[in-house]
């Protein structure tokens, strides 16, 4: 399993996961997601972990983290896990996209339906894909210690409050704009 067949794993389950009154439909995603998984061998599915991690590691970036808590009204450590779930789970153009520049994410039509009630964009569910997979395929929950997490340092310039709305919309201005109204409530 390389980065290459995950994406084609997630292509596949948006295209094919049953419809979802989530508007994004994620959970729903995610189910799909470790159900195709469950079909390949258990070798792969364990891959599949690492792949997810390193995944998960390629966003740990403090730009997309000011995004996420700009977009969910706060973000833990947690919250921020779930919220980059959730990224993985729109597909790598999307994913992408968003690693590189975070204020892309006001375009996204999911990302605008939340603002308009300033819902959270999360899915916890993800993180556990291969978990589920592994379990369904084997019987057994994934080998102990099968995956590393390696997470980069934050970029330093990028240290502030994130509740320092002035700070926000210099560097995150299209998001910003977008969940202006929420901010005086």
């Amino acid at each position: 399993m390389d980065t290459n067949e995950f994406w084609s794993i997630v292509d596949e389950a948006r295209r094919t996961a049953a419809a979802s009154e989530e508007p994004d439909g994620a959970e729903a995603v995610a189910e799909r997601a470790a159900a195709l998984l469950a079909a390949r061998p258990a070798a792969e599915i364990v891959a599949a972990q690492q792949v997810l991690w390193d995944l998960l590691g390629t966003s740990y970036r403090a730009p997309l983290w000011a995004a996420a808590y700009t977009i969910n009204g706060g973000c833990s450590d947690d919250g921020f896990d779930y919220f980059r779930g959730w990224l993985v789970l729109q597909g790598r153009e999307v994913f992408e996209r968003a690693v590189t520049d975070p204020d892309s994410l006001a375009g996204s039509p999911v990302i605008r339906r939340a603002s308009e009630d300033w819902a959270e964009v999360e899915c916890e569910r993800t993180l556990g894909i291969a978990w589920d997979a592994h379990l369904v395929a084997t019987g057994e929950e994934l080998p102990p210690d099968c995956f590393r997490i390696r997470y980069p340092a934050l970029d330093p310039s990028w240290n502030f409050d994130f509740d320092d709305w002035a700070e926000t919309e210099r560097r995150l201005p299209r998001l910003a704009a977008l969940y202006a109204r929420h901010r005086s409530a």
